[in-house]
Formats: C-alpha cells, structure tokens, sequence
C-alpha cells in the first residue's frame, strides 16, 4: 500500500476507537492509557506520540462543567436529598472522565500524527 492510502483515514475514526492513525488496524494502546511502542499492524513507530496533559484537560473541562451545572440544576429544581448530588457528582466527576480520557487521548495522538505534529524548536 502507499502512503497516499494511508493518510485516508479519519483521526476522528481512528484516534477515538484505538486504533493505528495510519492503518487504522493496529491497536494505538498496550494498556488503559499506555501508548504502544509500534503498530502491530504496520509497523508505524508511535514515538511521536506526546498528547501530554491535553486530552486531561478537555475531558475534566467538559465533565466539570456538566457535572457542576448537572449538580446545580438538580439542586434548583429539585432540592434532592445530598446522597443524589454525591451520586450526581460520582457520575459526572469520576465515571465520565474515565471513559471520555482513552478516546479523548487516541482522538488527539492521531490529529497529531496526521498534521505531523512536533515539538516546536527555537
């Protein structure tokens, strides 16, 4: 195959199931959050790979701000005992960022590879 096929898939696609941004076969991860060294499919080295805190940021940003507003509406037009806010914010705070980090995290590896991505020298 050329590299021209290569590029043809989506960092979208790819990046949020897991998968290799180049062939979009081989797994992206060796474990939860764990980058692998290369792709098992294509070979492609994932040293490139440096998402840093980025995608930390995105998920706790948008679960933050949902779970905070979840917890006031419910508070406003509810008054729920405070067992339902804990339950609210164990969803929100906790359960929602650990879903969202891996996908959030392989969408922004793959953007990375396609835009070829690097670390900026002075």
């Amino acid at each position: 195959m050329s590299e021209n096929y290569y590029q043809d898939f989506s960092p979208f696609k790819t990046g949020m199931r897991g998968k290799c941004p180049r062939c979009a076969r081989g797994r992206l991860f060796d474990g939860y959050l764990t980058v692998a060294k290369k792709c098992s499919n294509c070979g492609l080295s994932f040293d490139f790979a440096d998402a840093g805190d980025g995608a930390t940021w995105f998920v706790m940003l948008f679960a933050c701000v949902v779970g905070v507003g979840s917890i006031f509406g419910l508070e406003a037009a509810y008054s729920p005992p405070i067992y339902v806010h804990v339950l609210d914010a164990l969803v929100f705070i906790i359960i929602v960022p650990m879903l969202l980090l891996r996908p959030v995290k392989g969408l922004l590896l793959a953007q990375q590879w396609k835009m070829n991505a690097q670390e900026g020298k002075q």
